[in-house]
């Protein structure tokens, strides 16, 4: 079974760089992984993508070398299943905002004994019974489990939910957080960054990966230089809008 060099890239030190996919053609993640991304979030949360767009988006992912990411609607292990067994590289899941909440991620995506996914053999994770049946340990081993925390309680949290085993990336959503602080949209207030930052440093202390999502290239490398590894630069369908608009903007003007 193929290794998840997303998974060993993180484990290494090193910082991954990806972007969100809300199209369901496949194309475009083909595009994502020849411009170099590390990995791409197939994003089932805000995104019109069910689970065949899903499971396609993860072939063509394997096809140029991307991770595949599967971003769920909740923290549900029917959900978080389904999103490992369509063979993606790992999971994220949004709204994390106690230890318990995390541990339930760690449940719906590990098998037993590490936690009670549903077993089956039939799947493309699996192979469709062509990696035979002695395969949860590697799976559990090779799956990237992501939570989010993206709201005050999940910040006032952050130590016991980054103390739970066998979740590899603590994922900080600005957008969401500004919302709870009353700010919403307003990701570059200082109250925002000051939360964040101290998350960050938590996180890292504790053994984990901080990840984040960055609205452009300025702001991922600030976070980056701050000690974010997984970042997650913008939407394709926003790149696209801001490519066409420039495209225009330079002929009429």
């Amino acid at each position: 079974m193929r290794e998840n060099q997303l998974k060993r890239k993180l484990k290494q030190g090193e910082t991954v760089l990806g972007t969100f996919i809300n199209c369901p053609y496949p194309a475009f993640m083909e595009i994502c992984g020849y411009a170099g991304f590390d990995f791409a979030v197939i994003d089932m949360e805000h995104g019109a993508l069910h689970t065949l767009v899903a499971e396609d988006l993860c072939r063509a992912a394997d096809c140029v070398g991307i991770a595949p990411v599967v971003r769920v609607r909740k923290n549900d292990a029917p959900q978080i299943q389904r999103a490992l067994d369509i063979g993606s590289a790992g999971v994220q899941v949004p709204q994390i905002e106690t230890k318990e909440d995390a541990q339930a991620v760690v449940r719906g995506a590990k098998y037993s004994p590490l936690g009670d996914r549903g077993l089956s053999f039939n799947t493309r994770a699996g192979l469709y019974t062509a990696a035979g049946t002695q395969i949860t340990d590697k799976l559990n081993e090779e799956s990237l489990v992501v939570v989010h925390v993206e709201g005050r309680r999940g910040v006032e949290n952050i130590e016991d939910i980054v103390s739970v085993p066998h979740i590899d990336v603590i994922f900080l959503g600005p957008y969401d957080l500004s919302q709870s602080l009353g700010i919403p949209g307003q990701v570059r207030d200082p109250r925002v960054i000051e939360l964040m930052q101290k998350c960050v440093t938590i996180i890292r202390n504790a053994g984990k990966a901080a990840g984040t999502f960055a609205d452009n290239p300025e702001v991922a490398k600030q976070w980056i230089a701050s000690g974010v590894q997984y970042v997650a630069l913008g939407v394709d369908v926003a790149i696209f809008l801001r490519s066409c608009q420039a495209l225009v903007e330079a002929v009429r003007n």
